[in-house]
């Protein structure tokens, strides 16, 4: 086995450390400023909080190590953030973490982000990024890599930048084969469920998430904004007539044409939706916002007395104004809208009550236009034979795993069994604890807070731990810490490093 020292920057519960320590390596410290997490690393690792360099903004120098390891806080990158990069104060933590690379001058480096830093719109932060760890003299490569192809039954697109103080090691660098499905839900589950045939399944989901050998979704998503066999909807769980889902649908059918605005989803008029069928009226638009499946938006807004104003934000806001009218999408997607975090609704209600603006048009959405937030709860119900769990967040999310399996020939079957054998009658569930450690390539009785928020945060903010093993075990194999200098005195004084019993402070 190797030897090597390593420090684990934004250490989060101790996800690096346990992949590397797997592997030979030996923790001289870390940084880390949750005090959720700082509790669960060092209750796991047996650690004292003395070993904590804590904020990073305020390192000016570490020991001396051969690896560093960091998962740079991803908001910034993330498609549930603003996607505003370095504009965000959050995405400068990756110039404190390139200052402390250059300064230490480790002999190799992993630093784990979101996919959203790969997307082209972060083209040049990642670029930015690349080019000053060449700028410090490091030769890297990025990969793009889910969790599900490594051993663990969860879709988790991370970007991970590896990266050799010598040329040599970058180019000896080899990764395994993905090897999907080897590990699936039904394996992590506290109690294994009795499944039904499954031969000739793919391991490899062909769509989405994962689907059966029928071809059918091994999950039904609770949603209005989207449209599927397996998709369950408001007028599906609410009393509604054949006239008010045939409204619905067209609705869900249009909404996403840029005839109606510049979202990726838009209101409807009355108007428009004469247009597609004349003879609907007001009042059953108004019934379906009674039952709480539609909304009224108020879209688009007149000004008539901007010298009321003296708010700063309400007078960006009308400087925004075209033609004297203020429309609710553009300035939605206004970019120094979100770089000010304004609430553009709550800005425009002011100034409605200031008189300074008054609506002229209003329009009807789906209530419920949060995809992650789902229906009545629940956002998406996956069976047992499901190969795959989505991504585990820190917010957490509204789904779950049914406690039976079901099997139907035809879909519109497939789809009456889950109503009346899952949904119906209520046989679901959140996953656990436990569930969840496992689903992260934890050990399942990692120390974690005893409350679900806490833990869950925790959790969906790690990394998937046999992901880092496998990268770090790369790194490894291309011999980088075989010929070893002097070491770091504080490898020697640690004894703790080689890890004990852990420690239960949630107790």
């Amino acid at each position: 086995m190797a030897d090597f020292s390593f420090i684990d920057l934004f250490a989060g519960i101790g996800g690096f450390r346990l992949a590397l320590e797997s592997v030979g390596g030996h923790c001289l410290g870390f940084s880390e400023i949750a005090p959720d997490a700082i509790k669960t690393y060092c209750a796991n690792f047996n650690e004292t909080e003395d070993v904590n360099y804590g904020d990073i903004t305020k390192i000016k120098d570490l020991p001396r190590h051969d690896f560093m390891t960091a998962g740079v806080p991803c908001q910034s990158w993330s498609i549930a953030g603003k996607n505003l990069g370095f504009d965000d104060d959050r995405g400068q933590l990756w110039n404190d973490t390139l200052y402390l690379l250059n300064r230490v001058r480790p002999k190799a480096f992993i630093f784990e982000n979101v996919k959203g830093l790969s997307d082209p719109r972060n083209k040049n932060a990642l670029e930015y990024i690349l080019a000053r760890i060449e700028q410090a003299g490091y030769h890297a490569q990025k990969f793009v890599l889910n969790a599900y192809d490594y051993g663990v039954p969860q879709t988790r697109v991370r970007i991970y930048i590896i990266g050799f103080k010598e040329e040599k090691y970058l180019k000896r660098l080899q990764l395994p084969k993905p090897f999907p499905g080897e590990v699936r839900l039904n394996d992590v589950l506290d109690s294994e469920i009795t499944m039904v045939s499954e031969d000739g399944l793919d391991v490899r989901p062909r769509w989405s998430l994962s689907c059966n050998e029928k071809g059918f979704n091994d999950y039904f998503l609770f949603n209005d904004l989207r449209n599927g066999p397996t998709t369950i909807h408001s007028w599906d769980i609410i009393d509604t007539t054949d006239r008010e889902k045939h409204i619905c649908y067209l609705l869900l059918r249009n909404r996403r044409k840029s005839d109606y605005g510049a979202l990726d989803g838009n209101p409807l008029s009355l108007q428009h939706f004469q247009a597609l069928d004349a003879t609907i009226r007001h009042e059953e638009l108004e019934t379906l916002v009674w039952k709480r499946i539609l909304k009224p938006v108020k879209y688009l807004f007149e000004i008539e007395h901007v010298d009321l104003v003296n708010d700063p934000d309400e007078l960006f806001i009308l400087s925004l104004s075209k033609e004297n009218l203020l429309n609710v999408d553009n300035l939605k997607v206004h970019r120094e809208v979100k770089k000010r975090k304004i609430d553009v609704h709550e800005v425009l209600e002011r100034l409605s009550q200031l008189g300074a603006i008054r609506c002229v048009e209003t329009r009807y959405d789906f209530k419920n236009t949060k995809i992650s937030t789902g229906l009545a709860g629940i956002n998406r119900i996956f069976l047992p034979s499901s190969k795959i769990y989505p991504t585990l967040v820190a917010s957490d999310t509204n789904d779950f795993v049914a406690t039976e399996p079901i099997d139907a020939e035809t879909i519109d079957d497939f789809r009456r069994e889950f109503m009346e054998r899952i949904f119906r009658p209520m046989n679901y569930r959140r996953i656990t604890k436990s569930e969840a450690c496992r689903i992260q390539g934890f050990p399942d009785d990692y120390l974690l807070p005893p409350t679900r928020p806490r833990w869950m945060k925790l959790i969906g903010n790690s990394v998937a731990v046999p992901v880092i093993r496998i990268l770090a075990n790369a790194v490894v194999g291309t011999g980088v810490f075989d010929e070893k200098g002097e070491k770091d005195d504080a490898v020697k004084d640690k004894p703790s490093l080689i890890r004990p019993k852990q420690r239960n402070m949630f107790a």
